[in-house]
């Protein structure tokens, strides 16, 4: 999956495949996720956030399924 980079002192990177609903994730420190059944809506809404950190940590990750890749 094709990953952009992100301005965040934890997010390198995200990526999100519209067919699956599956984001992908690259932290600075920790590798690579994916987060499941995610809409597109909130991928979008990650990516406009003043901060992608403060968006994941309170609307991505309490509410997803989610399984380390990399």
């Amino acid at each position: 999956m094709d990953r952009i980079s992100v301005d965040s002192s934890n997010l390198a990177s995200v990526g999100y495949e519209l067919e699956t609903n599956t984001l992908e994730i690259e932290f600075k420190k920790s590798g690579i996720y994916q987060y499941f059944n995610v809409p597109e809506q909130v991928y979008n809404e990650l990516m406009t956030a003043g901060s992608h950190g403060q968006y994941f940590s309170y609307q991505i990750k309490p509410h997803y399924s989610y399984q380390k890749v990399g």
